[in-house]
């Protein structure tokens, strides 16, 4: 094995993918002639399925940029993407065998380089998955990247990331990763969307995050953020809302050093404590 697999969160199983093609900074070739026809039609399903549930429910933004991923009745090459994605914000996809360390992940956004698992689910894990494959990272995250703004928004996460590793404030910056770019939500003109990777390729989750009157949705505030535990096995009880991404790229612009050190100590908030009650 050439590098060790990498667990988040609790499982009952080792982590899927094989870590053995996977060289020290844990990305590999995309082994695209491993693909069978099967797993190209799980691909095909579920992009046909998330694709009709975007109107009205996912960032204009999304919509606009997903054809740029090009085949949807197969599972893309990464290097046929790489071509359009390059151009467009000088981002391109590595392939990974599964969930990786936080430096080498903030070390690949750092330099532009998005990491995606080259693995598809099964069948029988047609609409709920434990964790990320191709579809996930494909579908969800991918089409953003050919946004400038939030693509550099990325990047400068990754570059916080790295900071944040030699300052032990990895899990505090680990709840803006997930309440911006996996679960979050934006305020467009036509109403609230979803931008959020998690929520984007989550057939449940798309239409629960913007039309159901049950999750709380607040104004996406640092510290707020940081300091809100999360839940990786239901939907969010807590979303936090934007205006635009160049609203998030510049609330992210500033050292959070300081953030983090007057955070240190401080309580945090449970995913489903309710902002009534916290000012109450």
């Amino acid at each position: 094995m050439a590098v060790e697999p990498v667990v988040y969160g609790a499982s009952e199983r080792p982590p899927r993918g094989d870590y053995a093609r996977a060289g020290a900074d844990y990305t590999c070739a995309q082994n695209y002639a491993a693909y069978t026809e099967a797993d190209h039609d799980t691909y095909r399903r579920l992009y046909e399925r998330q694709s009709r549930l975007l109107p009205g429910l996912a960032s204009q933004a999304f919509i606009d940029a997903l054809p740029s991923l090009g085949e949807r009745d197969r599972i893309p090459r990464f290097e046929e993407v790489n071509e359009r994605l390059y151009r467009a914000t000088r981002w391109e996809l590595v392939a990974v065998p599964g969930l990786i360390p936080e430096v080498p992940f903030f070390t690949l956004l750092a330099n532009r380089k998005f990491p995606v698992t080259d693995w598809i689910r099964t069948p029988a894990e047609f609409d709920y998955i434990v964790e990320p494959d191709i579809f996930h990272d494909l579908f969800g995250h991918v089409p953003l990247l050919f946004n400038p703004v939030f693509a550099d928004y990325v990047q400068r996460y990754g570059q916080g990331g790295l900071k944040a590793h030699g300052l032990g404030a990895c899990e505090m910056l680990s709840r803006l990763y997930w309440y911006t770019i996996e679960f979050g939500l934006i305020r467009e003109s036509e109403g609230l969307r979803a931008y959020g990777a998690g929520i984007l390729s989550s057939s449940g989750e798309l239409p629960y995050s913007v039309q159901s009157p049950e999750p709380q949705r607040l104004p996406l505030q640092l510290a707020r953020t940081m300091r809100t535990r999360y839940k990786i096995d239901t939907f969010q009880q807590t979303y936090f809302v934007i205006d635009s991404f160049q609203q998030l790229f510049d609330m992210t612009a500033a050292d959070f050093s300081p953030i983090y050190q007057a955070l240190k100590g401080q309580p945090e908030f449970a995913a489903n404590e309710r902002e009534e009650a916290l000012t109450a």
